[in-house]
């Protein structure tokens, strides 16, 4: 249940940060949904303690902070610029690249299992790219995959998640998952600090006061989520939790349809759900 929510509202998340790119650009969007899901989250800590830092949490929060601020630039960037079921099923392409990271970081290696997931998730990125209105090449929809730069965005961003999914493995273990998720979020809001307001024809804060009501909203969909996903942790294997937390990626192809008008909505509902599946079995293994 907590993990089901955690996707629920990691959608509403995404679907409200793109309603506020249309005024807005990626860092400001960026920047304030990280801070005021630190801002929601603090007290949280505050109720259930401040645990004890343990070692390799201060490099693991360097180098996943540093990886997190491009992943979650590009990935704002990518709801901008691409259709948002289009896009964010894209993410759910991490455990591919997890088979490659994840042996190198921390020693952990595939298993049957995880070759089917890897099938069913190239398998329903291919179909998440047809237009069955029309006649294709085989290969015509990994080739629109390349061209669409929201996709390839996401696709870079799938890449560098399944590099700081380790290091958030070993800040949770240094710290707690609420503590890890704050010094996380802090860290990327400090990030975006330079390009919302001291970059070259910065328009400053005031764009943010005029659009507090959709960032705010945005920001506590994030916390929620986080906070549900930290409740579910306990309860049920990680790669399980996760698995069933992709199903936002679902729930951001109906949202997708009928809050954006956005086409082709059965066959990225099709591909998406075949994407989640292939998640599923990599974590039932």
């Amino acid at each position: 249940l907590f993990a089901s929510l955690t996707a629920f509202f990691e959608a509403c998340k995404d679907a409200t940060g793109k309603q506020s790119l249309k005024t807005l650009d990626e860092y400001s969007v960026l920047f304030s949904f990280m801070a005021i899901g630190v801002v929601v989250l603090l007290p949280i800590l505050w109720v259930v303690g401040i645990p004890t830092l343990q070692p390799g949490f201060w490099l693991a929060l360097l180098v996943g902070g540093g990886l997190n601020i491009l992943a979650f630039t590009l990935y704002v960037r990518a709801l901008k610029l691409a259709d948002l079921s289009l896009t964010v099923p894209l993410v759910t392409l991490t455990p591919l690249f997890l088979l490659v990271t994840s042996p190198l970081l921390v020693q952990e290696w595939p298993t049957r299992a995880d070759g089917i997931g890897v099938v069913l998730l190239v398998v329903g990125s291919y179909v998440l790219n047809l237009n069955l209105g029309t006649r294709q090449h085989p290969f015509e929809p990994l080739s629109a995959m390349a061209r669409n730069p929201g996709s390839r965005l996401m696709l870079c961003v799938a890449f560098i998640w399944s590099i700081t999914s380790n290091f958030d493995k070993i800040g949770v273990r240094g710290s707690s998952p609420l503590l890890w998720a704050i010094a996380l979020f802090t860290v990327i809001a400090t990030g975006m600090v330079p390009f919302v307001f001291f970059r070259p024809n910065s328009p400053g804060i005031q764009p943010l006061l005029g659009e507090w009501r959709l960032l705010g909203l945005t920001g506590v969909f994030n916390a929620i989520a986080i906070t549900f996903q930290m409740l579910a942790l306990p309860l049920a294997p990680v790669a399980q939790v996760i698995a069933v937390k992709r199903m936002s990626a679902l729930i951001s192809v109906i949202f997708g349809h009928f809050f954006f008008n956005e086409k082709g909505f059965e066959t990225r509902l099709t591909g998406a759900a075949i994407m989640v599946c292939g998640v599923v079995i990599m974590a039932l293994r």
